[in-house]
């Protein structure tokens, strides 16, 4: 029978915001992946998976995730990660892989099961859905991301601040994701388009730390890499003016 990999997306921090199902995916699998710094810290995902499974069942293994500028080094990272769990499913039937968000969302998830997939032909991927961090900033900041006929733009600001200006002149809300250390460059584009009076940004979200600001209190220097922002519509007309 075909191994299968299972994607779980377990949201932005929040234990409780683990979908049913992704719970159900975690505990069904025998083994569960997180992912982890060179540094060795747990992260977001480790800690969120170990209010649901033991601690013997999880498998942590290294990825450069705090690696931006060199790729020689990020896809050996990867590399060696798509090893490890290649050598897990030739020994298990089934293995989930523990992702923030969501796994189909700028996610690691990708990378390993393509990885993966050549290592073993025939392995079965699949993902679950997890909540966003654009969604738990909206809930726990009152932000509508959309009404009506209005577009939603997502933007990795790793991209560049040039790629946030040209979605913050369009239409729709605009969702910035790892902004954190070019936060002086994001509050200047906001300005120069009109849109910081209604903007909000997050981050640690859900965890002791959890920082919700508007985005006019941006401050000069770096906030932590995983900050979200959410740039709201410009909205006239009143209720259903969209429609």
């Amino acid at each position: 029978m075909s191994s299968k990999l299972i994607g779980v997306g377990v949201g932005p921090g929040d234990p409780e915001l683990v979908t049913v199902k992704g719970v159900n995916a975690l505990r069904a699998a025998e083994v569960v992946v997180v992912p982890v710094m060179d540094t060795g810290e747990r992260g977001r995902a480790e800690a969120t998976v170990l209010h649901y499974v033991p601690a013997e069942k999880v498998v942590r293994i290294v990825f450069a995730l705090n690696e931006r500028t060199d790729r020689g080094r990020r896809e050996a990272a990867w590399d060696a990660a798509g090893e490890r769990v290649a050598g897990l499913l030739r020994a298990h039937a089934v293995i989930a892989f523990a992702t923030i968000g969501d796994p189909n969302v700028y996610s690691t998830f990708t990378y390993l099961a393509q990885t993966v997939s050549e290592l073993v032909p025939g392995t079965v991927v699949e993902s679950v859905p997890g909540i966003t961090a654009m969604q738990d900033l909206a809930a726990r900041s009152g932000a509508v991301l959309a009404e009506g006929t209005e577009p939603l733009t997502l933007v990795p600001v790793t991209a560049g601040t040039t790629v946030l200006k040209d979605a913050l002149n369009g239409p729709g809300t605009v969702v910035a994701y790892k902004f954190g250390r070019q936060a002086a460059e994001v509050a200047e584009a906001l300005r120069e388009t009109g849109r910081l009076d209604d903007a909000v940004w997050g981050s640690a979200l859900g965890l002791e730390s959890e920082s919700i600001r508007p985005a006019a209190e941006l401050l000069d220097g770096p906030l932590p890499y995983l900050s979200t922002l959410i740039a709201p519509a410009r909205r006239e007309g009143g209720r259903g003016g969209k429609l």
